[in-house]
Parts: C-alpha cells; structure tokens; sequence
C-alpha cells in the first residue's frame, strides 16, 4: 500500500487526464530552481545530521503546529519554549506521538500532502501515520537520519536542486554563505537582503538594528544620508556573494514619494524612537521606493509580500514570541498603493518587482492587470495560505486571461522545511500540467504549446525571473 496515488491532482477527465500525465512525466525530473525560501544556510555550511524527527518536522513548521493549536494541543507540549517559564516538552518521542495520534487533522490540507511525499519518497515509509504506527515512523526516519545520505549536503543532491536561495538581514555577517561558496563540488546557495529589521520603525529593536547597521558598514546611520549609504553598501556585500533579490515584507504595499525635508525628518523621528503609526507608514512606503531606485542601479530583483497581519494573538507573542503561526491575511491595495512608485519607475526596464499578494481578491482586480501592462511588474506564486492544490488552480484562472503566463514567474517555495521542498515542487507541476491540460483540451492552446509552458513553469520562468 502507497501513500501516494500515481494521477494525484490530474483532472478526472480520462483524456484530460491522460495529457496531464504526458506533460508532467516531461517535466518531473527536471532540477529544482529555488528562488526565494528560508531554509537555514548554516544547514549547508556545516553540514550537521538532523537531530530527530520531530526537530526536522513539528517544532519548526508553523503550518504543523497552528492546526494543532487550533484544536487544543498546548504549543510547549510540542517543543515551543514558553518564555516566561522557560519550559517545554523536552523529549522528541512523545512531541511526535502527540503530532501522530493528531496527523488525522492534516487531511484536505497542503501539508499532509507535503509531508505524505516526504515518508514516502525519503523516508521509504508506506502505511499511514496515526496512533498506532508512530513509534514505526520514529523510529525509521530517526535510523535514516544518522546515514551520511541524509546530511544537509547529500539531501540538496538527491533533491535535485540546482540553486536554493535563503534570505538574511542586512545586519547578517553572511558568515554560512561565505563557507558555502568554498565547498567542492559546489552547490549553489545563496541569499535575498531582506531589510526590514532597519526598515520597520515599529520594530522594537529598530534603533538597535539601525545604529549596528552603522557599524557594520562604517556609515553614520543617524543621518538620513548615511542611512542610504549603509544599505547600498550593504547590497553590493550580498551581490559579491552571489544574492541577486531582496525581499520585502511589509503590512500594506503602500508607496510614497516623500520631498527630502520631510523624509529626513521622519528619519530623525524614526531614529529617536518618536514616529507614531502613521508617520511609521509613510517612512516603510517611502523606503520602498528607495530600494525600487536602488534595484534600478544594482539590479537586483525586488519581491514585496504584503498582507500579513503579523502575531495576531497578543498572548501567544508574549508567551512564546513571533513566527508561531498566528499571522493572518488582510487585505491590501496594490492599484494605488503602488501609484507613487510605478509614477518614477514603473516603465523602466532596470526594475523587476515581483508581486505576492495573501488578498486573493486582488488578483483579477489589480494584480493581474498592474502586471499585465506594466514592464516593471511580475505576478509571484500563490503565497502561505494559498501556496495549495485549490490556490493554485484559483491563481491560474485568476490571472492567466489577464496577464498570461510570462509576466508570472513560475514556482517558489518559500519554505522554512527543507525536506518539503520537492515535495511541494512536485504539487505545483502537477497542478500546472492539470491546468494546461484543461486548456489543451477546450482548445485553447496546443498540445506543443502546452509542452512549452510546463517547462516554463516549472523551471524557465523561475530562473530568468531571478537572474539565475
């Protein structure tokens, strides 16, 4: 008995079905692009065993913890320290009884497919996780986990990857990716700037984080002009070891152009730890647009993943800190939130910025058409809570008829679980090669065309996007 059904996510149709199949067996085994993730790179760096099955797989998955949570398994009884008490479950066998005798609650979900193709395909395991087999599973991966074969290293081959990108802080050494760049035979891993710890005044370590940046940079970053200037220099440390796209994460996609009088004095404020919310948004919507002009020097390709409102639950976030899966999707406005931006820069061929959106009505309203027109603009992949066989089908028909399929920019993972990255790979083209086929099969395309465009989307797009 598999876990994995042979057709899973073709369309029912026999002859749509059929053609799915023809496509995605074209395009299964082709390598992995990685273009944007958040995968370790000290993983790679020093290439250490994973400590155990339940570290690899529930303590660090907000995706595994959340559903959890939300039917009553208490965060520390799955590993997640609680500050104040500074207390947790401590033994990894009884945090992976716990996630087994729950795993039933996965079905239906982007996660229990993930993870089916991970016991089967890695860990060569057949049954079904639950209360009974828990001690079985344990047990096998924990053995596998020990071999040479599933170190970081030997798992980034067997994946197939040919380029994995992680991303870091401007206030990162980048000391991992330094000693990655080394090894022989090579692997290809590098890093996004990811500057929001120096660019969110709202931050509570934003003072701290900007004074450092200073430092690092040998810039005085209490002045606006030196601000800048620590960012540039800081752009062109990552370019020199390979990153080639930064990546912003901000609440809205807000932009504004602010005259330099009042942008220094919002700085001023920001610096002084006086900036109230609103003041806050106008100097992040600002900073975009000061990174958009950077990008248009440096080249660097720009993501922006708005639309999240980030640690919802203030008890949790005191208990256990952020990240721990209580971010929640809001709406946001691209069509005018981007005006300021696209007004400077929006027709010049030196800016890629890439689109991720957690408000799916947008997509046919204004990102699909924004992109659809405008050369600076690219539609990103179906993002966190949509990253899924339903979202993905629900991007397609959102935004092909709009913007087709080149001013999207294939598959990324976005993923903090290394093992999930084939795995979700491999339910984005065959979501796709569903997709195609439906349109081969309506005629709409043709068959060749669909051939084309299963590669594109599972590998072309992704690498021209990102310059890699």
């Amino acid at each position: 008995m598999a876990l994995l059904d042979p057709n899973r996510l073709f369309p029912i149709e026999k002859k749509t079905k059929e053609i799915a199949k023809k496509l995605y067996n074209s395009i299964e085994n082709i390598p992995i692009i990685s273009p944007h993730g958040h995968t370790n790179p000290y993983w790679f760096s020093e290439n250490k065993s994973f400590e155990n099955p339940s570290e690899l797989f529930i303590t660090p998955d907000h995706y595994v913890f959340r559903m959890l949570f939300s039917q009553g398994v208490d965060l520390a009884s799955l590993g997640l320290l609680e500050i104040n008490t500074n207390k947790c479950e401590r033994d990894p066998k009884k945090i992976w009884k716990i996630f087994a005798k729950n795993y039933y609650l996965f079905n239906g979900t982007p996660t229990k497919i993930w993870l089916d193709y991970v016991f089967e395909k890695l860990f060569c395991i057949n049954k079904p996780l639950n209360e009974k087999t828990a001690d079985f599973y344990y047990e096998q991966i924990d053995d596998l986990l020990k071999k040479n074969e599933y170190l970081p290293r030997n798992l980034y081959k067997k994946f197939n990857i040919e380029i994995l990108c992680t991303t870091e802080s401007p206030l990162d050494d980048l000391n991992a990716h330094k000693k990655i760049n080394k090894i022989k035979p090579k692997i290809r891993i590098i890093s996004a700037y990811r500057p929001d710890d120096v660019i969110d005044p709202e931050n509570k370590h934003f003072i701290k984080n900007v004074l450092k940046f200073g430092e690092i940079t040998n810039e005085d970053t209490t002045t606006y002009s030196g601000y800048l200037n620590a960012h540039f220099k800081r752009r062109q440390y990552f370019r020199s070891l390979g990153t080639t796209s930064t990546d912003h994460g901000h609440p809205t996609a807000n932009t504004f152009c602010l005259p330099k009088i009042e942008i220094n004095k919002l700085f001023d404020l920001a610096i002084s730890g006086k900036l109230n919310s609103k003041q806050s948004e106008l100097f992040r919507g600002h900073m975009l647009l000061e990174m958009a002009r950077m990008s248009c020097e440096d080249g660097l390709i720009m993501q922006l993943h708005p639309g999240s409102f980030r640690n919802h639950s203030p008890q949790i976030m005191k208990n256990f800190g952020s990240d721990k899966g209580f971010d929640i999707p809001q709406k946001v406005n691209f069509v005018k939130s981007l005006k300021p931006l696209l007004d400077e820069l929006g027709l010049n061929k030196n800016l890629t910025l890439i689109l991720f959106t957690l408000d799916e009505s947008t997509l046919s309203r204004e990102v699909a058409p924004l992109c659809g027109v405008y050369p600076s603009l690219k539609i990103g992949p179906p993002w966190w809570f949509f990253d899924s066989v339903e979202g993905m089908k629900r991007f397609r028909r959102l935004v092909t008829e709009t913007a087709g399929f080149y001013n999207t920019v294939g598959f990324n993972d976005d993923t903090r679980a290394f093992c999930s990255i084939p795995a979700r790979h491999d339910l984005s083209r065959r979501v796709d090669c569903g997709f195609l086929s439906e349109l081969i099969s309506s005629g709409q395309i043709s068959e060749n065309d669909g051939f084309e465009l299963a590669y594109q989307l599972s590998y072309g797009l992704a690498k021209k996007a990102y310059k890699l």
